[in-house]
């Protein structure tokens, strides 16, 4: 009943929800300062005679249903099933062309995140609709997140503003332009990577090129670290784990005779594997102190843990991947595990759920990648994704609720 419901409603409302998405990729907004999504975002929940609870500084959340009203056959109470979008845009200048390209300067929605937020919003809307005649088969919450793009990301505030409370299961989509539209693209454990960030500092007293043995080499020890610290971290860890360490950003003095007394390296730690992101912090300390110990050179860490790996529940996969085959059974392709970091793990870090890949290329011309200034994304995806969506709660209309109450 909710499928087809949530068909007709799409049906009906196309064209509000395509505007909705143009106006906010036309006023796209950085992260932590998602103030006029935030707002417009509210104001069609109310509008819907919904109540959402506004986070401290941007973003909200909203629940339909109660959860006292439902519960599995044990007569135990089901939590709430979450879904999640984010709302933050890029420091991307713009290259598309398109009629309602971004009218804020330097400012773009270059990672489908106009859609994550619409696509949610719309599954929020259509669904408290679909309450006002039909009891729900379980509760509901919309959250709509501040901050995915940098690190810290919003997540972890989110939680902690109590966003999880009572959650049973979580789902989120991403954007993929490498997969067609009507593709999903599904993966069971880890989907993307964690990612940190290494800042290295090191010092010495300085001196003349031409009398290195009387100082300690910056450049030296730089070019040591660079060199040494990937390889030896590739003994130490697992390679089937994913794990890679790039510098990105190398700099130490100005005069081709002069020994710096100081340097900076910086880069990222990515792995696909939890146990050695929790792990890899006291380990990467290790390793530096041991390159650079023969060098002379006084050395400071900072590491700034960014996000933990997606790591898909099967149940929850499972669960979207059939939803998907309800409609199309070819649509669903098996993701690749990703590098890139995502800070949906922070909620798979306390609740099962899923995140996956909607396929939004149109099938004509160059596949362009996320973050890029010429990104467009085919707005038919919009429409998939809230069948997507609604169509999880419908299992639980089949009776997954009760089948499943007990496994988590």
């Amino acid at each position: 009943m909710i499928e087809d419901f949530i068909r007709e409603w799409w049906t009906r409302n196309e064209g509000q929800v395509l505007a909705w998405r143009r106006h906010l990729h036309a006023h796209p907004e950085l992260s932590h300062m998602e103030h006029g999504t935030t707002k417009f975002v509210a104001d069609k929940l109310r509008a819907a005679g919904l109540e959402p609870v506004m986070f401290p500084n941007t973003g909200l959340m909203v629940d339909i249903g109660d959860a006292d009203d439902h519960s599995g056959a044990a007569g135990e109470r089901i939590g709430r099933l979450a879904f999640r979008g984010d709302m933050d845009a890029l420091p991307i200048t713009e290259a598309t062309g398109l009629s309602y390209a971004s009218v804020n300067e330097g400012v773009m929605h270059a990672c489908g995140h106009d859609f994550h937020t619409v696509i949610t919003l719309a599954t929020a809307i259509a669904m408290a609709e679909y309450q006002r005649e039909h009891p729900l088969p379980v509760p509901l919450r919309f959250i709509f997140q501040p901050a995915e793009e940098v690190m810290v990301g919003g997540a972890p505030d989110v939680i902690e503003f109590g966003a999880l409370d009572g959650v049973e299961r979580i789902f989120a989509v991403h954007c993929e332009p490498k997969l067609r539209v009507g593709q999903v693209g599904v993966r069971v454990g880890a989907i993307t990577s964690a990612s940190d960030t290494l800042d290295i500092r090191v010092e010495g007293p300085g001196g003349h090129t031409s009398r290195p043995h009387l100082t300690a080499d910056v450049v030296y020890a730089l070019g040591k670290l660079i060199t040494d610290l990937p390889g030896l971290l590739s003994r130490r860890v697992d390679p089937r784990t994913g794990t890679v360490l790039v510098f990105g950003s190398v700099n130490a003095g100005y005069a081709a005779n002069a020994i710096p007394a100081e340097g900076r390296l910086q880069g990222t730690i990515r792995t696909a594997d939890i146990k050695t992101w929790r792990a890899i912090d006291p380990l990467l300390r290790e390793l530096i102190a041991e390159v650079l110990a023969p060098t002379g050179v006084t050395h400071r860490l900072d590491y700034e843990r960014g996000v933990p790996p997606v790591l898909n529940d099967d149940y929850c996969t499972a669960l979207v991947a059939e939803t998907v085959r309800r409609v199309d059974e070819n649509a669903v392709i098996e993701a690749p595990q990703s590098s890139g970091g995502e800070d949906f793990g922070w909620y798979l870090e306390h609740v099962p759920g899923a995140m996956a890949r909607l396929g939004c290329w149109s099938g004509r011309g160059e596949k362009h990648d996320l973050h890029r200034d010429d990104l467009i994304v085919d707005e038919r995806c919009l429409g998939v994704g809230v069948r997507l969506f609604g169509g999880i709660v419908a299992r639980y209309e089949d009776g997954d609720s009760d089948r499943t109450a007990g496994i988590r």
